[in-house]
Parts: C-alpha cells; structure tokens; sequence
C-alpha cells in the first residue's frame, strides 16, 4: 500500500511539475529579438525605414483595462475615415505588422499598428493567447472610434495569435469591426496545445492538460479552455476573410477551415500553396493582395 502511494505521490509531483513548466511556456513564451525583427524586415524588404519615417505618424500609449500602457503607432497618409488595425502574432512586435499595414496604406487606408501585452514597447507580465488581448484590442477600438469619430470604416487584420484575439474579441466582445482578415489563427487553445505536446515532445496530455489549466487558473486567471475562436464565431456577423498556408504544421490548417465552416454570413477563404506558419503573404503576396481586393471589393466597398 505505501508502495502504491508513494508511487502516485511521484507520479502526481512529476505532472505538477511538468504543469509548471508547461504553463511557463505558455506565459513566458519566449519572444524573438526585436532587433533580430527589424534586420528580418528590413533584409526582406518589407520594411523600409526612409519610407517609414516619413510618412505621418504618431506614437500613442493607450492605458490597458489591466493598468499597463499599449503602445501604438497612428499612421495617417490619408484624409480619409477608413481605418484599419494590426494585430500582430505571439514573439512579434508591431514592427511584424508593418507589411500589412502597407498594404492597406496603398488601397486608402489609414491605421493602427501595436504591440501586445508583453510584447515590445507594452507592459503586461503574461502571455494569453487572446484572453487577456481580446480587452486590449477592445480597449484600442474604444479609443480610435473616441478619437476619431464612429462614423468610421473599420477592419482588423490578425497574424496568428492576432487573428485568434480578433476573433475572441469579435465574437465575445462585440462585433466592432466592418470586417476582419485572419491570418492562420487557431481555432481552439486547448486543441492547439493538444497537438502541440503530441508533435513536439512526444506527450499524451490527457492528464496534463487538466492539471496544468488548474495551474494556469491559480497563476494567470483564466482557463485554457476559454481561448476558443471556434465557440464563438458564430456571433461575427460581419464578413471575415480566413488566410491560411497549406504547409502550417504549427496550426494545422484544418483549424481554418473549420472556423470558415462554422462562420454564418459572408466570408472568404484562401489557402495559400507556399509557405509555412505566418507565411501567406511573405510567400504569394500578389495572390494575397488579389484575395484582399476581391473581399474588400465584394463586402467593404460597397458600402
């Protein structure tokens, strides 16, 4: 019998203490250099500082409803009230952010690019895959539609981890965008982490899972379980475009498409055939400013 519970007792400490290190992982997922972002951009050529600096701009530091400022960059190179915002993925920085701006920038755009909690030029301790975002991003919504009126046109444009905050915050939240554009968001935290601890280390999370969501409950707050675009897409009324490459073997495609399933109203979907995770447009970027037109031009321009 003490064999028995001695065994469980180490058998319980063991997957506490992988629960720990899983749910460091996911609070203190470690981000990438920010100058390692900018030589990245730069060297692509999707970023060119002259070009940058002149157009006008101002830096803006939004206070978050968790009491850390979200520094943001207002971009405006037009006289006009259409607006879009960029959400950038987890380990990125808004500098990541700047070739979609762009591309909005050419097609009469003015917009908002930030950086997450955590992130960059933000405060915040913790990572939450969009629990905690959804707010912020509310919060940078709140403030631009205070700031500029709300009689404005509005999209949202996710990367990632952007694209699943979006969601959360369109379908949790409020509908608060005239469209979105989702950029190989996964469509389930708890699915996503699922198959990531299958591929990666090998692991049947069967019981780690629920341990380490007790854990993350008691350190962060909030469940793994509550970070689902999927349960609540069919509150977005309003037209989504759903990006996704065909080779993502971090968020498996197949989560895109089901959230385009699930979605109720109008909608695009384009798979792009190069490029892996967050690739979509570095890869086919004419076939991405194609699709991106064809949804502007059949949802957004028309009214």
């Amino acid at each position: 019998m003490r064999r028995l519970l001695r065994a469980l007792f180490i058998s319980f400490l063991f997957t506490f203490s992988l629960g720990i290190y899983f749910t460091n992982r996911l609070m203190y997922m470690k981000k990438k250099d920010e100058q390692f972002i900018l030589n990245r951009e730069i060297e692509a050529g999707r970023f060119n500082p002259k070009q940058f600096k002149s157009l006008p701009k101002r830096e803006v530091s939004i206070s978050s409803p968790y009491g850390y400022p979200i520094k943001a960059l207002l971009v405006e190179p037009h006289e006009s009230n259409r607006y879009v915002i960029i959400s950038h993925g987890v380990t990125e920085t808004k500098i990541n952010s700047i070739k979609y701006m762009n591309l909005f920038l050419k097609r009469g755009y003015n917009a908002i690019i930030y950086d997450h909690r955590r992130h960059g030029e933000s405060g915040g301790k913790t990572t939450s895959f969009g629990h905690y975002e959804k707010f912020d991003l509310k919060t940078i919504i709140d403030w631009l539609k205070k700031e500029k009126g709300p009689d404005l046109l509005l999209g949202i444009h996710g990367e990632s981890m952007g694209a699943a905050t979006m969601l959360l915050y369109a379908g949790m939240l409020e509908d608060g965008a005239d469209f979105y554009i989702a950029d190989c968001p996964f469509s389930d935290l708890k699915e996503q982490v699922t198959y990531q601890l299958k591929k990666d280390f090998k692991m049947v999370p069967a019981l780690l899972i629920p341990i380490a969501d007790i854990i993350l409950r008691l350190r962060d707050q909030y469940s793994i379980r509550h970070v689902s675009p999927i349960s609540v897409i069919r509150n977005i009324e309003n037209p989504i475009l759903f990006i996704h490459s065909e080779n993502d073997d971090f968020i498996l495609p197949t989560m895109t498409e089901t959230l385009f399933e699930q979605k109720q109203g109008p909608k695009m979907l384009y798979l792009a055939s190069k490029g892996r995770h967050a690739q979509s447009y570095n890869e086919n970027p004419e076939d991405y400013e194609r699709v991106i037109d064809e949804f502007l031009q059949k949802y957004v321009e028309h009214r």
